[in-house]
């Protein structure tokens, strides 16, 4: 499936596209350990996205009429699952913008969710539940990924600075 992904890479990474950490951070056990522990959240984060759709088809088929916000935000959570695995998969393999756009989604999307999720009427109190785990596990991948050791193995790339000017001006 991820092989399919790798055409999003440029789109996702812009200009860092190649830059890398150094393989022994790669290696090193706390970073592994790290990622290992963001798999399992995001895991967690399929399963609630997979209850939501089967909450969803299960009371369609009961007659109750389940709001287009719902199937929605089913359907969206997990898309962004999905691809919130993928940075993980590339973050984990070295490439600092597959770890920049991680914690980038992971602090953004529960401020979105949990803002959505005050909205009176325009979810169910299950899928608003649904909402706050969600937040909350993105929460820990935050968390995961701005610990000491993260931040020092991921170092933000420096910009190429512009050459000097020579003596005639190039």
């Amino acid at each position: 499936m991820f092989e399919l992904l790798r055409p999003l890479d440029k789109f996702a990474a812009g200009k860092q596209v190649s830059v890398r950490i150094d393989p022994d951070l790669v290696d090193h056990p706390r970073t592994r350990r790290s990622f290992r522990g963001i798999r399992w959240i995001l895991a967690a984060e399929v399963l609630i996205g997979v209850a939501a759709v089967v909450i969803s088809v299960v009371l369609t088929l009961q007659g109750v009429t389940v709001p287009w916000a719902v199937w929605f935000r089913s359907v969206v959570v997990l898309g962004i699952t999905a691809t919130l695995y993928y940075f993980a998969t590339r973050g984990a393999e070295g490439y600092y913008w597959g770890y920049s756009r991680l914690r980038l989604f992971s602090r953004i999307f529960p401020i979105v969710t949990l803002v959505i999720a005050t909205i009176p009427g325009l979810y169910p109190l299950w899928m608003t539940i649904e909402q706050i785990l969600f937040s909350l596990l993105l929460i820990g991948i935050g968390d995961i990924l701005t610990t000491d050791h993260m931040r020092a193995a991921f170092p933000r790339p420096s910009r190429s600075v512009p050459a000097e000017p020579t003596e005639d001006g190039r």
